[in-house]
């Protein structure tokens, strides 16, 4: 599990990238900039076994990834805005514990 103890806003970052035909799915995932500045790398992750996809992506540094109908689900509940969706989602997993 990606130790994401004392980060702050400033050590994540959003990416926002799409998969699929004709990059019909985005995501959306946070990334922790202090373990990969360079963030997502989506050729590797686009030939990573399917079995250690989640291995792969924390690796990258990744804290959080939803996908586009997810993040659509929290904005119409009021959980995140899309006016920041970064400082949002951030907020966010501190509130849930996955960043304490």
């Amino acid at each position: 599990m990606l130790d994401c103890t004392m980060l702050e806003k400033d050590d994540t970052k959003l990416e926002i990238f799409g998969f699929g035909d004709d990059d019909e799915d985005n995501f959306y995932c946070l990334v922790n900039v202090r373990k990969n500045p360079e963030g997502i790398d989506l050729d590797k992750l686009s030939n990573a076994d399917p079995r250690k996809f989640d291995e792969v992506l924390n690796e990258m540094g990744c804290i959080l990834m939803l996908q586009g109908d997810e993040v659509e689900e929290l904005i119409n509940r009021g959980d995140i805005s899309d006016t920041d969706l970064h400082k949002s989602l951030y907020e966010l997993s501190v509130e849930e514990g996955i960043i304490s």
